[in-house]
């Protein structure tokens, strides 16, 4: 094979995933490492990719890239929704849940909102969260208890944010809290672009008594501007695809629970 003919294949590679690894290429296509990192050099110099710390990524994921709530729900529907079907059986008739923003979470408050709910022996599901299409979405559901918190709205994420709705968030102690992420990593851990998203993340990952995590696998071996959760503070991913072996590998030893739909 030509190295223009395999760099080709590469670049397909990266738009398809989002991201390679150097050791997947130089199996997938039975050459050295060196000859890799060579390939990746050359498609960097023609802006197809972008290089990363043991492979390469779309040239166009920035680490402050970030798109709308509304873009983002078009985006990978069929995935996001196996996803927040596996996240609906987790959530019980009562107690409390967190629901953060994001695409996936509001998924979740989809199903949640046609789920035949009605309040369990021990009261209503108390639903808590700082989104408002995902409030919207469940204000009239019956058996939920809606709690909003507030602060300053975000427009690209229709979330609340601010000092205001950090100081809610640990003022709380759900039983699971839902919590989307930008980026999962092995190294960096969960990730967001934005700093005020990313604490209020953190301070939703620190309140909960279990932190269940939904991330299309577009996000996983990502790593975007601020880290706001470690691996460790997981306790479960719930995603559409197997992680890389190494993000395997780093959520076993964080004792993450991965879930894949």
């Amino acid at each position: 094979m030509f190295a223009e003919e395999r760099q080709q294949l590469i670049s397909g590679l990266v738009g398809e995933r989002g991201r390679v690894s150097v050791t997947e290429l130089a199996d997938r296509f039975s050459i050295t490492t060196e000859t890799v990192r060579r390939d990746l050099a050359a498609l960097e110099t023609e802006g197809k990719v972008r290089r990363v710390h043991g492979g390469a990524v779309s040239s166009d994921r920035l680490s402050t890239r970030e798109e709308s709530i509304f873009e983002r729900t078009i985006q990978r529907k069929l995935e996001k929704l196996r996803i927040a079907d596996a996240a609906l059986a987790m959530i019980p008739e009562s107690g409390s849940i967190l629901l953060d923003a994001g695409s996936s979470t509001e998924t979740l408050a989809e199903v949640l909102a046609q789920r035949n709910t009605t309040a369990g022996p021990d009261g209503e599901l108390v639903v808590i969260t700082h989104a408002i299409p995902i409030a919207g979405k469940l204000s009239n559901t019956p058996g939920i208890a809606l709690q909003i918190l507030g602060g300053r709205v975000r427009g690209l994420t229709q979330a609340a944010v601010g000092q205001a709705t950090v100081e809610a968030a640990y003022k709380l102690r759900p039983d699971i809290a839902f919590v989307g992420a930008n980026g999962i990593h092995p190294g960096f851990g969960l990730s967001t672009p934005d700093p005020e998203e990313a604490a209020v993340k953190a301070a939703f990952v620190k309140s909960a008594r279990r932190v269940v995590v939904l991330a299309d696998s577009s996000k996983l071996d990502a790593e975007t501007l601020v880290q706001f959760a470690a691996l460790k503070d997981v306790d479960t991913l719930i995603t559409d695809n197997t992680p890389s072996a190494e993000l395997s590998a780093a959520l076993a030893d964080a004792g993450v629970d991965v879930v894949i739909v």
